[in-house]
């Protein structure tokens, strides 16, 4: 494996602990499961990028505008 394709592993455990974070009932909580979701969303589109998964690349820019989505949503609730 090159070291690239290593990106995926940890774009995989982030990507499962920011669901478990969204699924809280505490708002900082969900915030840092936005923020987790993001960093997720990066890491799969510099794996896609280095895969040639361009499909995958499309998908994770539509996920992270849902994720800033929900973001700003939960940041108005909280005030």
């Amino acid at each position: 494996m090159g070291y690239l394709d290593w990106v995926q592993w940890p774009a995989m455990l982030v990507t499962v602990m920011a669901a478990w974070l969204i699924g809280s009932q505490r708002p900082q909580r969900r915030m840092s499961g936005f923020v987790c979701f993001s960093l997720s969303n990066l890491l799969w589109v510099i794996w896609g990028l280095h895969a040639g998964a361009f499909a995958l690349i499309v998908l994770q820019i539509c996920l992270f505008l849902m994720n800033l989505r929900g973001f700003m949503k939960n940041r108005v609730c909280k005030q």
